[in-house]
């Protein structure tokens, strides 16, 4: 099998990354998506006080229309700080060697990629993908790391969550489900 894998803090997640997955699904040929929510992000702090398991029940509101999409609660499950090299060595024992892994991620992240954790082992263990990013040029990409081009769409967590403090509408930027979610546990405000 062919498994993408896409993490984050999806706080909140929204149509840009489904589309980034979408795309990557059939592009790459894969044959499923895995969106992992992560419990403590090593590169950021998860903003608005947001618990993991609300971004992890907003994460699997929005993809179980998709058969092809999946969502894991493994590392919220650690409870510990979430780095992508522990994660991909789980997958590993789970799904076996004979699956490809492909670690997808978008262009703003390939200035920090150096500073991930064993960023090496990352490469060694999965096909590295990187996703164009509005603002976010795909340029310097390292040897190892693959890209894919995707519909450019300017939507983003910290924009969402900032029409939210506002009482802004996000009507569209986000599954109507996550939507309502949102405003049934009054988050974000």
């Amino acid at each position: 099998m062919r498994i993408g894998i896409l993490g984050g803090t999806f706080n909140p997640i929204h149509i840009g990354h489904l589309i980034l997955a979408e795309e990557a699904f059939s592009k790459l040929k894969l044959d499923k998506v895995i969106f992992i929510p992560t419990y403590l992000p090593p590169h950021k702090d998860v903003e608005g006080k947001i618990k993991p398991k609300d971004r992890l029940k907003m994460v699997g509101l929005a993809v179980e229309d998709n058969p092809a999409f999946e969502c894991s609660s493994l590392e919220i499950d650690s409870r510990k700080m979430s780095y992508s090299v522990d994660t991909l060595k789980e997958l590993k024992v789970k799904y076996g060697e004979d699956n490809q892994l492909y670690m997808i991620t978008g262009s703003d992240l390939l200035k920090d990629l150096f500073s991930w954790k064993d960023v090496n082992e990352i490469f060694k263990m999965s096909k590295f993908i990187v996703a164009n990013r509005p603002g976010y040029p795909v340029e310097d990409v390292p040897d190892g790391v693959e890209t894919v081009v995707i519909t450019p769409i300017e939507i983003s967590s910290e924009d969402i969550r900032r029409r939210l403090k506002e009482g802004r509408s996000i009507r569209y930027l986000v599954p109507e489900k996550v939507r309502q979610y949102i405003i049934s546990r009054g988050l974000y405000k």
